[in-house]
């Protein structure tokens, strides 16, 4: 019995075998195809000052999955496993990797890639010559990776000394820029009247920041100082009744001068909900040539278009038209809730070729029309750096043809990108002449204020041919002089012309301008004395002007967007001065504005400025500082204090703007 169950034993090791084997293939199966636990992860992507960082791209290593981030900052993606790694990128940010490790909440602040007071010698072919200079690193300027290297190889020196790179670098002697004849002093006796149209354009501000953030002063034609105090946000009250704007006054000393007085004018446009604003018709007008490649250029516009697609509502449309060496139309009019679809078109962008930018302002003025909305917002949104080549592109032919493309109703955005071949002078006759406004996009934090934070203001307008008229007391006002506006001054007939085209003024937009006035009695060089005229009697009572405590009136003409009549609007002011200290946080920090434009332009009327003048008016009037715009500001102005100690502007010195030849 025993010798009979000792046999049995191999047996069933036998068949327990073959069991296992027969079934071992079919576990493996089972294995290979067992569902695997993913991870969704999720967080938010700050600056180092903790604003969000909208447009951010967020990819799996190594893989082709990845996300963006919304235009709060925000984003969610989902990974294989806990082993993934997450690499945040952006342009002007330096590349940031994170290990998920299991986590499902992953918050990320990026670091700007410009490491100042790090020089470097730079030896570079850019565009057609060779150049030599001294900058700072910067990833996306001479795209040197934070570990010393460049393309891969060593940086030779101490980080301390200095680094011979050979690496494209913009030549801003392609960079095109109008000459700026500064406004002078007037007398107010031969000339009361000083007329001029709003400007709410930004651009220089953030054009002067790309030059500073890159070792440079800016050459005096990129500095419009009224461009520059527009850039910030002025808490002026909201308008009352039915006006579209209200108009606000103070008078102080001028810092730089103490015997002058400074007069600050500044408008307030009605902030209307978005919810409430009209239908929108917007085209994308998409610069896809050759200059336009690189991550700063074409990327940094998918990026921005992106967020302002997060805007759009259901009832608003977009059409997308690109221009190389031809145009073409690469998207039809699309529900704004369809934004899925809208991305993939921008994401589908490539850069190359040639420039019809004339071709492609035909364009996107025709699907504008074509698709119009009576009452509602019918806009074309140019993306590029401005250099046309193929086609219509010298400056006469550009502004004729918007001119007339303008009386459609359509109205024009125009967001400049690019360096070393950026063309300011001809993005401001476009924005100009087409009842539009004008961006410099520097870096997606810049797209998010334009796009975003400041989204009605950039698209919305509330009043458009905005005049200002201002009548100066010869009674109490010796000369006056207007700071800034010189490509805005408009003669005095043109006030109450409604056929002269004058500037726009968008939703929740603030317009501040600045006069420095020469009282009565003041000694002043900056007055030249002329003979006494023949055939006129030389008046000196001024008996009505004389018995009022007015110093000025200001006069205000605007029509509806959609108007063809103007309405009239005037504002007395009284001389009541007050000293500086005891003026409002607006009227100090537009002042510190003013005061550096003035010394970057090294400007014949800056008299006593100074920078530490500069940076003692905005410290004390950063006020709620909401973005850190104003932060911003003193930081530029630090870099400005030591940059005109050491090195001097780019080589830009142009009376017109002018025109490149050749293909690009």
């Amino acid at each position: 019995m025993q010798t009979l169950l000792w046999l049995h034993q191999p047996v069933k090791l036998f068949f327990m075998k073959r069991i296992l084997i027969l079934i071992m293939p079919l576990v493996l199966i089972l294995l290979a195809f067992r569902p695997v636990q993913s991870i969704t992860v999720t967080g938010i992507v700050t600056d180092e000052k903790g604003s969000p960082l909208p447009g951010v791209s967020i990819q799996v290593k190594g893989t082709r999955a990845g996300t963006s981030a919304a235009s709060d900052g925000t984003y969610h993606i989902t990974v294989s496993n806990s082993n993934d790694v997450l690499v945040f990128s952006g342009p002007g940010f330096t590349s940031h990797e994170e290990k998920v490790k299991g986590r499902t909440v992953i918050n990320v602040s990026l670091k700007q890639n410009v490491l100042m007071g790090t020089e470097v010698v730079v030896t570079a072919i850019g565009y057609g010559r060779k150049v030599k200079d001294v900058g700072y690193i910067n990833q996306g300027y001479y795209n040197a990776p934070l570990s010393r290297t460049v393309g891969g190889e060593p940086l030779k020196g101490d980080i301390n000394g200095y680094f011979d790179i050979d690496e494209e670098k913009p030549d801003f002697n392609r960079e095109g820029y109008d000459k700026i004849t500064e406004n002078k002093f007037l007398k107010a006796t031969d000339n009361p009247l000083s007329t001029f149209s709003i400007d709410v354009d930004a651009a220089s501000y953030s054009n002067v920041r790309r030059f500073l953030n890159q070792g440079q002063l800016p050459p005096a034609g990129a500095v419009r100082i009224e461009e520059m105090v527009n850039y910030f946000k002025y808490e002026y009250p909201q308008p009352v009744k039915n006006e579209p704007f209200s108009i606000n006054t103070e008078i102080s000393d001028a810092p730089w001068n103490k015997a002058h007085k400074l007069v600050l004018i500044g408008l307030q446009g009605k902030k209307i909900p978005t919810d409430d604003l009209p239908a929108s018709n917007l085209t994308f007008l998409i610069d896809v040539s050759g200059s336009m490649s690189g991550p700063d250029r074409i990327g940094l516009v998918k990026a921005s278009m992106k967020l302002l697609t997060d805007q759009l509502r259901e009832q608003d449309k977009v059409s997308i038209v690109v221009y190389a060496g031809a145009a073409g139309l690469v998207l039809a009019p699309t529900s704004g809730a369809n934004k899925t679809k809208i991305k993939e078109a921008i994401d589908n962008l490539e850069a190359g070729g040639s420039t019809a930018g004339g071709a492609g302002i035909k364009l996107a003025y025709k699907t504008a029309k074509q698709y119009f909305v009576k009452g509602g917002n019918n806009r074309v949104i140019l993306c590029t750096d401005g250099d046309f080549n193929v086609g219509e592109s010298s400056d006469d032919a550009m502004e004729r043809l918007i001119e007339e493309e303008r009386k459609s109703g359509v109205f024009l955005t125009v967001l400049g990108y690019g360096m070393g071949n950026y063309q300011d002078a001809k993005m401001q006759k476009l924005a100009d002449k087409g009842n539009g406004n004008h961006a410099y996009i520097d870096g997606i934090t810049e797209a998010k204020k334009v796009l975003v934070n400041e989204f009605g203001g950039t698209l919305f307008t509330i009043a458009k041919d905005v005049k200002l008229q201002i009548e100066f007391n010869p009674a109490k006002v010796q000369g006056y002089r207007l700071i800034g506006y010189e490509n805005r001054m408009l003669a005095k007939e043109d006030f109450n012309n409604d056929k002269k085209d004058a500037g726009e003024l968008g939703s929740g937009h603030t317009v501040t301008a600045l006069y420095e006035v020469i009282p009565v009695g003041i000694e002043s060089d900056f007055l030249q004395k002329v003979d006494s005229l023949k055939y006129q009697k030389n008046v000196v009572p001024f008996s009505q002007s004389s018995q009022t405590d007015e110093i000025m009136t200001v006069k205000f003409r605007y029509k509806e967007p959609d108007g063809d009549v103007s309405k009239l609007i005037e504002h007395p002011v009284k001389d009541k001065q007050i000293a500086i200290a005891k003026t409002s946080d607006n009227f100090r920090f537009a002042t510190s504005v003013a005061e550096f434009g003035m010394l970057l332009r090294n400007s014949e009327f800056k008299s006593n400025a100074s920078f530490e003048n500069v940076l003692t008016l905005a410290r004390k009037a950063k006020a709620n500082d909401e973005g850190g715009y104003r932060s911003e500001f003193i930081r530029l102005v630090e870099s400005a204090q030591l940059l005109a100690k050491t090195k001097p502007a780019p080589e830009i010195d142009k009376d017109t703007e002018e025109e490149e030849v050749g293909s690009k």
